[in-house]
């Protein structure tokens, strides 16, 4: 298969016209200008749409109505399935704070769908533990009864339900205790998060210097950055092994907010993700995000007060284009955002995240306008259609 006549976007630059040759389930190459002549091949004109890599999600917690913190493992593939529709051909399940051995559970759940050959599951690149070992101050979301202060006895537990499919792992190094957690989980090979934290400045510079690499959803749910006390989003972003979460949908961050966060880190620290609850992309109302109900409305993800943000609605594409149509981040750097930054943060970077020969072809076709016009995972058309979208209705198939 070659897609061609497309804008493809590559981590060094925008290919226009540029084209990609697939060969079975990996890219086989890709260039500017007329792709080559293959008798057996099959050309796609894409008309000018855009040709990125497919979405990497670290943070999703549900979609479509159904979460992931659940023993059902057709409630998770609900919620995989939707964001999948919406270009994230990778995204980690992420598990809400609740009872340690329900969070157990999901975890031997989620895992046991990673076993499976289903294409589908593929989606599934591992584990998230957003707790429950967070700082009670700012814990946003997540039920005051289930925040516990850390220990190593309950983490090993989590850490074996899982099965080796923990990936990221968020905490609050600051509590008692907090620091041994994060030795453990980086000794286990897993990532630690730092989040939901009162970390100062010195304990979120000495929980990276001790091995952890990330910052979950920067700025949000953590001590305010302060000119006199920077905080954990100080730390993050001026420690050049870590890689920052940003929740780009125009309700957790002022677009100004994220302009600082690329300017500062550079989108190869940057991970643009959803932190999509079950309301996303179904109509406002109620909903369970783990133990807690939440509150959708007109957008926005709540706690029953009504003020505190409880996760959102978010799909990937949504954040890309909000990057780039309102935020003023150029489309290149935006897709090492939403891709190429979070599959090298999973140890994916040499199987997927940019559009390069020999990687795995999870690719996203997207309109003029930024909308999801097709998906491609491992090679396979599943979302979408390879029509230009001059051909479709206005907006595309999003």
């Amino acid at each position: 298969m070659i897609l061609a006549n497309a804008r493809v976007v590559t981590p060094e630059r925008l290919l226009d016209p540029g084209w990609v040759a697939l060969d079975g389930h990996r890219i086989l190459a890709a260039g500017e200008g007329e792709p080559p002549r293959s008798a057996d091949a099959e050309v796609h004109d894409l008309g000018s749409d855009y040709v990125l890599p497919g979405f990497v999600d670290l943070h999703m917690h549900g979609g479509d109505g159904a979460q992931v913190t659940t023993q059902d493992p057709q409630e998770i593939l609900r919620a995989i399935a939707f964001h999948r529709r919406h270009g994230t051909t990778r995204t980690l399940a992420s598990l809400v704070t609740s009872p340690v051995e329900e969070m157990a559970a999901a975890a031997r759940t989620v895992a046991a769908l990673m076993r499976s050959p289903d294409p589908l599951h593929r989606s599934i690149a591992g584990i998230h533990l957003e707790g429950p070992f967070l700082n009670p101050n700012h814990r946003g979301a997540h039920h005051n009864d289930y925040v516990l202060a850390p220990d190593v006895n309950a983490l090993r537990h989590l850490l074996a339900s899982g099965d080796g499919a923990v990936r990221t792992v968020t905490l609050a190094p600051e509590l008692d205790g907090g620091m041994d957690l994060v030795r453990e989980v980086v000794a286990s090979g897993a990532v630690v998060a730092v989040g939901h934290t009162d970390a100062s400045y010195d304990e979120a510079h000495q929980a990276f210097e001790a091995g952890a690499s990330m910052a979950t959803h920067l700025f949000n749910a953590m001590r305010p950055f302060h000119h006199r006390e920077p905080g954990p989003a100080g730390a993050a972003l001026t420690h050049d092994n870590v890689t920052c979460e940003l929740i780009n949908d125009g309700v957790h961050l002022h677009t100004a907010t994220t302009r600082l966060a690329f300017a500062a880190a550079g989108a190869e620290r940057i991970a643009l993700v959803t932190d999509a609850t079950p309301a996303a992309g179904v109509n406002d109302g109620r909903f369970n995000l783990g133990p807690l109900p939440v509150l959708a409305r007109d957008g926005k993800v709540t706690l029953l007060d009504g003020i505190t943000n409880a996760g959102s609605t978010l799909t990937m594409d949504r954040a890309l284009r909000h990057a780039v149509h309102c935020v003023g981040i150029p489309i290149t750097q935006a897709a090492i955002a939403a891709a190429t930054t979070p599959a090298r943060m999973l140890g994916l970077g040499e199987q997927t995240g940019s559009i390069k020969p020999g990687k795995d072809a999870d690719l996203v076709v997207l309109t003029g306008d930024l909308r999801v016009r097709t998906v491609i995972a491992y090679g396979a058309v599943v979302h979408g259609t390879l029509t230009p979208s001059a051909d479709l209705a206005p907006g595309g198939a999003a």
